[in-house]
């Protein structure tokens, strides 16, 4: 038998998906995976494949042809720096090792760097499309040197999801970018399912049923707001529980779990100065979730309204819609944002039109207007923000009454909206051009001799008051 084209270690549910992808298209696949006994099921379950079962990392290795190129689907963190350090004294220079987990991006750096001394190449590679994506075709992520996405390139685009004939997948840039591209990506999904969520709370208090609330998602779906996520939200309404018969959303309870991305985005944002207001409030609302036996004993204590929505529920869909339409275009806009920041700090210099393009297939974030974004980038690379392409510009304007609308019915009704209230008041910040900073620079210099700018100077110029003593 010849030796392999590519090799997987962890055959997880993604793991053996992108195994099974990456044969179907032609490639022979060594597999490895810690417990020989998954490894020995897995193949004997898929007859006929082009599949190679080792059973130790030395045997995995020598079954690969050079240079070896070995993807690693396993958990973050230690575990993957635990396996690079098993491999390197079985490795040949320019071998090549492919982190394809959730990996940090900073994480990546330092193993690039690690590796990279030592003769052999690393990709750290964000793949995107859950289990369906994984076997059928992924949105794909790749950081590192260009030279190595050469070698990898066939696989790559042999493997990814294809929109338009094109594979979604391209050379993101060096070092962690390919990572710290897909953790944003995650990041804007925590934001996009929150304010789905939020959606379906008020439809909820509304007295939406779930067979109705599936009769608006599927209709969303051929619309505007077409997307994977939008997608599974209708057939998740459409399932009963087989138990009780009633819909199984309502036989969920209400506590929602996270690996890390969503908060690592967070931490970036925070880092770089950069306002991702939508997804802060997504992760915030996850943590708020699990805090379930908190929320219980609260309930009786604090006071508020009793939901009394009267809007027709025609009106109702059309509002929401146009509120979760200009929220979603928000989170995108706040993620793109911290994109353009974090690649002029390193000198990335990534392309918004690219990235936009290779989440339009495979992805979880998939979704409609995400050719509109890649055409906005296209056509001004520069974009100062997402909001103020001429496309987005008229679905904003058009939709910010209703918006209001929404969060002001929600908030009068005792629902909480965070994200689609935090997406309002960054538009509404954004473009106003006076905010109460003034009165905040005022407060700063009076207690801390912090100086201020003029309105009626030049910028730069700083100037201080010399303010009353206050006893007290």
């Amino acid at each position: 038998m010849s030796n392999s084209d590519f090799g997987l270690i962890g055959l997880a549910v993604m793991g053996q998906n992108l195994v099974l992808n990456v044969e179907s298209r032609g490639f022979q696949v060594s597999v490895f995976n810690r417990t020989s006994a998954v490894t020995a099921a897995f193949v004997a379950a898929h007859p006929g494949k082009n599949l190679v079962a080792t059973t130790t990392l030395e045997d995995f290795v020598h079954s690969l042809a050079t240079p070896r190129k070995i993807m690693l689907m396993v958990k973050a963190g230690a575990p993957v720096d635990a396996l690079i350090e098993a491999l390197i004294p079985l490795l040949a220079p320019d071998d090549i090792i492919i982190d394809g987990g959730n990996s940090h991006y900073t994480d990546t750096e330092r193993r690039d760097q690690w590796l990279g001394a030592l003769g052999l190449r690393f990709i750290g590679t964000g793949v995107s499309g859950g289990e369906e994506g994984a076997r059928k075709g992924p949105s794909i992520m790749p950081g590192g040197p260009a030279s190595t996405w050469q070698v990898m390139q066939p696989i790559f685009e042999a493997i990814a999801a294809k929109v338009d004939g094109e594979p979604c997948v391209y050379h993101i840039g060096p070092g962690g970018a390919g990572h710290f591209v897909k953790m944003i990506h995650n990041g804007i999904e925590y934001g996009d399912m929150q304010l789905i969520c939020e959606a379906y709370n008020i439809f909820k208090a509304a007295g939406f049923s779930a067979a109705e609330l599936a009769a608006v998602f599927t209709a969303w779906n051929l619309g505007e707001l077409e997307s994977y996520l939008i997608q599974i939200t209708a057939a998740i309404f459409k399932q009963t529980d087989p138990q009780s018969g009633a819909p199984i959303v309502e036989k969920i309870l209400d506590t929602a779990g996270q690996k890390g991305t969503g908060q690592w985005t967070i931490m970036s944002a925070v880092d770089n100065a950069v306002v991702i207001s939508t997804i802060n409030a997504a992760v915030e609302a996850r943590i708020l979730s699990s805090m379930k036996d908190q929320r219980a004993a609260a309930s009786s204590q604090l006071e508020g309204p009793t939901p009394a929505i009267a809007t027709a529920k025609a009106t109702l869909i059309q509002q929401v819609h146009a509120a979760l339409y200009a929220s979603k275009i928000i989170s995108y806009a706040q993620g793109l944002d911290l994109i353009t920041t974090v690649s002029a700090a390193k000198g990335w210099n990534l392309d918004l039109a690219k990235i936009a393009g290779i989440w339009r297939g495979g992805c979880i974030i998939r979704a409609r207007f995400l050719k509109h974004i890649t055409a906005a980038y296209r056509a001004n690379p520069a974009l100062a923000n997402l909001m103020l392409d001429p496309f987005f510009k008229d679905v904003l304007n058009r939709n910010q009454q209703n918006w209001r609308e929404v969060v002001a019915l929600a908030m009068h009704n005792g629902i909480p909206v965070p994200a689609f209230s935090a997406s309002l008041a960054y538009y509404d910040s954004y473009r106003s051009s006076v905010l109460p900073a003034n009165l905040l620079q005022a407060q700063r210099d009076f207690f801390g001799a912090h100086t201020y700018e003029r309105t009626d100077q030049p910028r730069g110029a700083m100037f201080h008051t010399a303010w009353p003593q206050v006893i007290g």
